[in-house]
């Protein structure tokens, strides 16, 4: 005795009567989506936080990364437990994410725990909620009433890895001339 499948034997149904959205075809379903992916691909960059042709590495909620080099990353978003080494352009560490390790990037907000090495080229903005502590060296701070910063602290005045501007660089080249800050 064969036996048939429920899936095949519509019992002379079109498949459109037999698809269980209530008249609407596989295909129409397909076209939505699409259009609704068209449509959040469209959502200027400015709201989403990355720029067209820029890379974003998140560790979401209870995920742990652990003994790694991450390169080639515009932004790190941690969410959960980072242990690595990096070198990038922007991290954020939300409220209950936590990064441990060194990490040399231009712009960090510390919403969560920073353990280890930070080299922060241009600013670094701790949150209330925020604490890092480790060795740090910073262009500039922001620290919000709360914010925890402890450990070896180095202030560097001007960009770290920045080289100088024009006018600072041609002053500098002539004797008793000095650049205005």
């Amino acid at each position: 005795m064969a036996l048939q499948s429920p899936f095949f034997n519509n019992n002379g149904a079109k498949r459109e009567e037999a698809y269980p959205r209530g008249g609407v075809s596989p295909n129409a379903a397909a076209q939505a989506n699409a259009q609704a992916n068209a449509a959040a691909a469209a959502v200027p960059a400015a709201t989403t936080g990355v720029k067209e042709g820029e890379s974003k590495l998140t560790v979401g909620p209870n995920i742990k990364l652990k003994g790694v080099e991450i390169t080639d990353c515009d932004t790190l978003v941690v969410e959960g437990s980072v242990e690595a080494t990096m070198d990038s352009r922007v991290i954020q560490i939300s409220e209950r994410g936590s990064f441990k390790g060194s990490a040399e990037i231009d712009v960090a907000e510390i919403r969560g725990l920073f353990e280890g090495n930070l080299t922060v080229r241009q600013k670094l903005m701790i949150y209330s909620t925020g604490k890092v502590t480790g060795k740090v060296r910073y262009g500039k701070v922001v620290i919000e009433e709360g914010g925890q910063l402890s450990g070896e602290i180095e202030a560097v005045t001007g960009a770290i890895g920045a080289r100088p501007t024009q006018p600072a660089a041609a002053a500098a080249a002539r004797p008793g001339l000095q650049p205005v800050q």
